[in-house]
């Protein structure tokens, strides 16, 4: 599985790099804090497919890392995406590494 770490996601967002960010976590966590990626909570994901190009980069978090992997793993193998990329460490990392301040549930 592809991953990225939070400092190479960081440097794609001020570089601009042509990729979407995807936040799979659930409408509370979302609102409590996030990091402006495309909201499409876990159990809407394969309902939302059409909103997931799979014609470019797309960065899939979660909190943690885990329920992202998960759903890549799944996405890859049953709807044939091959260009989905997993936050590693997720939005806790992001906490860690580039922004305490951020609230995350």
């Amino acid at each position: 599985m592809n991953e990225i770490t939070v400092q190479e996601l960081k440097n794609w967002m001020d570089s601009g790099e042509d990729f979407l960010l995807v936040d799979i976590r659930e409408k509370l966590e979302f609102e409590t804090g996030n990091i402006n990626g495309k909201h499409i909570p876990m159990g809407e994901v394969l309902s939302r497919l059409d909103e997931i190009p799979s014609d470019k980069k797309v960065v899939i978090h979660c909190k943690a890392g885990g329920r992202s992997e998960k759903m890549i793993r799944y996405l890859s193998a049953e709807k044939g995406y091959s260009n989905l990329i997993n936050l590693s460490g997720g939005l806790l990392a992001w906490q860690e590494e580039i922004n305490p301040q951020i609230q995350v549930l």
